[in-house]
């Protein structure tokens, strides 16, 4: 009955942002019953309850940082035109019914690692290829399941992702080693998902009618726009700059931060260096009139990340210092440590519990922050390894935390996500009655996501793929063999 008192926090939270409370409230209304749960089955006095919270939130500081650049970076890519040289640099050749889907994967896949939104890409990229899908005569729910599809996929491994940044920082690892970790991974699920997408178009039979994005943003009713306006207005500025054509030099920013993150540069010079960089060449092109419009856009992206993200990570922390203190997630990690017989089918699980956690929270971000503790607390308390090995499995959490949480998403009818792309979708395409079942049913790229990274984990195979693979036992051992000197080799 203890434990089960000291685990309901997380029950009351879930439950919570199940019913559909704002993370804002749910965060803190948890935070203050897991304080009253501290005092009943610990006897915490209110300064230590206190000082345990505030401690876990300093740890922080650094994520928060990033956030915010990471916010005002996105905004500065959407208005001066980085976003829009990518989709006009890629639709430059024309589009048929046969390329109209694995063209728009890509792009919003490029697109979703510059702005660090999947949607905001999902927003700006819809009226584009479900119009451009029109005119060339494709198929709709291929097309609108690879946009979605690839819309994800800057938020799984781009460098200003608000879920790549929060699922690193809950783990202790450093973003950019993060995107090491999975970059290779990512990159063949990208390709696979590609094949498949143009292998269906091909299977399908399309004609091979060609057309561009000017033609298809022209065909974009007047209601169409309004509502983009209303639900995502830095959309409506994109999809301008694309119709009016933007230097093609505007993606030099996307391809500077690119080389620097590769070459190891720290993620606030990283972003930094993005944002400077889009000033510089957004006044070249005149896509931004002077350095006090580009200082609105900066404030806006400051604005949206303290409005939201920073203070609901802010109660986060302090929820998960006192579930820390309480030792909350102690008989969890007992009943998947006795169950395991080796690091990797205690990695493996980590896995389900992401996916099933997102299920259950129906919300991607929900899910990071609160099975996000629960994994560090099971590798933490199950594994004995080097430093070095123990940081690998971090990466892994993380990579877990936000790839199960957004490719996950993809594949379960009631989430959020998927909510807001039907949403999207039937606003901008009022000819087609969208469901959630046609964002899942052709969407690739999060079937392979999924598939691959549990299968991977649990067979051993992710030592085939370069900078994905596990440290393998004895190197690693779990602690319950460890004590008894017993040795144990991965499945």
């Amino acid at each position: 009955m203890m434990a089960l008192l000291k685990i309901s926090p997380v029950f009351v939270m879930a439950g919570l942002m199940i019913s559909g409370m704002d993370a804002l409230l749910a965060a803190p209304l948890s935070t203050v019953y897991a304080a009253i749960i501290a005092v009943i089955c610990e006897r915490l006095k209110f300064e230590e309850i206190v000082d345990c919270a505030v401690e876990n939130v300093k740890e922080m500081q650094l994520v928060f940082f990033i956030l915010m650049a990471a916010y005002a970076m996105a905004e500065a890519f959407m208005a001066t035109g980085v976003g829009a040289s990518i989709i006009n640099l890629a639709l430059g050749l024309g589009m048929t019914a046969k390329t109209v889907a694995v063209t728009g994967f890509i792009v919003t896949s490029i697109l979703s690692v510059a702005t660090g939104t999947s949607w905001g890409t999902f927003a700006a990229c819809a009226p584009i290829f479900l119009w451009l899908n029109h005119i060339v005569d494709g198929n709709v729910l291929l097309t609108v399941a690879s946009i979605a599809g690839g819309a994800c996929f800057g938020d799984n491994i781009g460098l200003i992702s608000d879920t790549t940044v929060v699922s690193s920082g809950i783990q202790r690892v450093e973003v950019i080693h993060r995107i090491k970790h999975q970059g290779v991974w990512s990159l063949l699920c990208l390709v696979v998902a590609g094949c498949l997408i143009f292998g269906a178009s091909i299977a399908m039979g399309l004609p091979d009618t060609t057309a561009n994005a000017a033609d298809a943003i022209k065909e974009i009713p007047q209601e169409v726009w309004e509502v983009l306006a209303e639900k995502r207005a830095s959309a409506v500025t994109l999809l301008n700059q694309v119709q009016d054509g933007v230097p093609t030099y505007m993606i030099i920013p996307l391809l500077l931060v690119l080389v620097v993150a590769i070459k190891g540069l720290p993620t606030l010079a990283c972003l930094g260096l993005g944002i400077i960089s889009s000033l510089v060449f957004g006044l070249m092109a005149g896509t931004i009139g002077n350095v006090s419009e580009f200082l609105d856009l900066m404030y806006a992206g400051f604005e949206g990340a303290g409005s939201w993200v920073i203070v609901m990570m802010m109660w986060v922390a302090a929820f998960g210092g006192i579930m820390a203190k309480i030792k909350a997630f102690q008989p969890l990690s007992n009943g998947i440590s006795r169950s395991v017989r080796s690091v990797r089918q205690l990695m493996f699980a980590n896995g389900i519990l992401s996916i099933l956690g997102n299920a259950a929270l129906a919300d991607e971000m929900a899910q990071i922050v609160t099975i996000g503790p629960i994994l560090k607390s099971l590798t933490d308390d199950n594994v004995e390894a080097s430093e070095e090995d123990m940081y690998k499995l971090r990466l892994r959490n993380a990579t877990f935390g936000d790839a199960l949480g957004v490719f996950g998403s993809q594949l379960i009818p009631w989430h959020v996500y998927i909510g807001f792309y039907v949403g999207i979708a039937s606003a901008v395409y009022p000819l087609y009655e969208f469901a959630p079942i046609d964002i899942i049913r052709y969407n690739f790229m999060a079937m392979v996501a999924v598939i691959s990274i549990l299968v991977l984990t649990l067979t051993g195979l992710d030592r085939l793929v370069p900078l994905f693979g596990l440290p393998a036992e004895p190197q690693v051992k779990l602690k319950k063999y460890a004590n008894k000197g017993v040795s144990k080799k991965a499945n």
